[in-house]
């Protein structure tokens, strides 16, 4: 029966993320990235924050190597995106000695949500990617927390 229960929220909590994604015109994927790595990285909110602050970084990332690149392209054409690429993918093993952004993995969600939508290099444009990334978070924080209640003892 439990099993059954998990299903129903499972499917509840779903039919709702795409609900609400179709209804704002949100890019569905990048909230289900944000809903993976709610799951991947540790089911806590503590551990969704810094997930959350290192997909942004990634995004910042992206958007660095393609201005780096947009700069370089007179100078050395076709080969700026590669180059600028290089660079600061070339920088991860610097980042992995960070204490606390040291999840490569999230890093390059980030670069992926950059890469996947394309936005325009704009702060509207890429704030409006903190919103699905946040509303992943939290519909599965409180996916999560819905399935541990059904699935604790029962007295």
């Amino acid at each position: 029966m439990k099993t059954l229960l998990v299903a129903v929220i499972f499917g509840i909590f779903g039919a709702v993320a795409v609900s609400v994604s179709f209804a704002t015109h949100w890019p569905t994927w990048v909230m289900f990235i944000a809903w993976v790595s709610y799951y991947l990285f540790g089911k806590t909110w503590r551990s969704s924050a810094t997930s959350f602050i290192q997909i942004l970084l990634g995004i910042l990332m992206g958007v660095l190597i393609q201005v780096t690149a947009a700069l370089f392209r007179n100078l050395i054409g076709n080969l700026s995106l590669p180059v600028s690429v290089f660079f600061f993918v070339g920088s991860m093993p610097y980042i992995m000695k960070l204490k606390t952004f040291n999840n490569i993995p999230v890093w390059y969600l980030g670069l992926i949500v950059f890469f996947g939508v394309h936005p325009p290099i704009a702060a509207v444009a890429l704030m409006e990617l903190l919103i699905p990334i946040a509303a992943g978070f939290i519909l599965a924080g409180l996916n999560d927390a819905a399935v541990e209640k059904v699935m604790r003892p029962s007295i």
